[in-house]
């Protein structure tokens, strides 16, 4: 089943892994966009990469991973939400031309931000100097988190996928932990690009893992979805104040804000200004 992520665990070791797999998200995901075709396949592998950091969320909240550069992707971003929802979006790559990971994001960084519904946003920032974005944040899990993981992501122009592998806290012996973890990144490496992307989470990852103790531990199902409302655009146009907005209101009669992510229109005309900065306690009008 395409659009699913599958949590799984080694038994006797401290070590977990993901896969992802997107299909249906991911093209939902650039139905609205008309991105070149490397452009398309490095925000599958955002996507794919966002969906397996977000797995880890235990509160309300997503998960946001953001590359800027002075390559000829200026910004990509995507997000992952705990209630498995993604969106992402690119700036500034009409014309992108390579496929060389370094010359769409040249020298810049990477960074991941957990953003906890009602907490205190955390971000993490490493720079982009792997040769691919899996390299990256397997630098970024060994900076920032002192955990070592591997990530391999895949995608192509209509579907993406990922696997990833975590070595956790533990104070068991550091010879067998050490050994484990060299073992079974051994049989991920031999995951082709083409099995990411087609073949079904459990056939895989039995195919990887058949002779070790390896255990599912929980299915959830992905889907495309955006975060944008008309209470949010009302907040974000009061923050602009009510002079910036009417200066807008005489040049174009109304406002229109369209949502980058999902193409949705959101208009307002003169009265719908009015009343956004209408005190609280102000009389209806009839």
């Amino acid at each position: 089943m395409s659009d699913a992520l599958l949590r799984f665990i080694f038994d006797s070791t401290d070590i977990r892994g993901e896969w992802v797999q997107l299909e249906q998200s991911y093209r939902d995901a650039l139905a609205y966009h008309h991105y070149p075709p490397a452009v398309r396949r490095l925000t599958g592998e955002f996507l794919a990469a966002v969906s397996l950091l977000g797995a880890t969320l235990k509160f309300e909240g997503s998960v946001i991973l953001q590359a800027r550069s002075d390559g000829e992707i200026p910004l990509i971003m995507a997000e992952a939400t705990s209630k498995q929802e993604l969106r992402a979006i690119v700036h500034g790559a009409e014309h992108a031309t390579s496929d060389d990971f370094q010359s769409l994001l040249g020298a810049g960084t990477l960074s991941i931000t957990i953003d906890p519904v009602g907490g205190q946003r955390y971000q993490g920032i490493v720079p982009l100097d792997g040769d691919n974005l899996a390299s990256c944040l397997e630098s970024y899990f060994l900076q920032s988190e002192q955990l070592p993981t591997r990530i391999w992501l895949a995608a192509d122009t209509t579907r993406a996928g990922g696997l990833f592998l975590q070595e956790l806290p533990s104070r068991g012996d550091a010879e067998q932990r050490a050994q484990q973890w060299q073992h079974l990144n051994a049989l991920a490496s031999t995951v082709k690009d083409d099995e990411l992307l087609e073949l079904p989470g459990e056939t895989l990852l039995h195919r990887l893992f058949h002779q070790e103790q390896m255990r599912l531990i929980q299915r959830d199902n992905l889907q495309f979805r955006c975060s944008c409302s008309r209470d949010r655009t009302e907040n974000m146009l009061i923050n602009l104040g009510r002079e910036e907005l009417e200066l807008i209101l005489v040049e174009q009669g109304a406002i229109k804000v369209n949502c980058e992510f999902c193409n949705q229109l959101y208009e307002f005309a003169p009265a719908d200004i009015d009343a956004l900065f209408a005190p609280a306690d102000a009389p209806l009008k009839h």
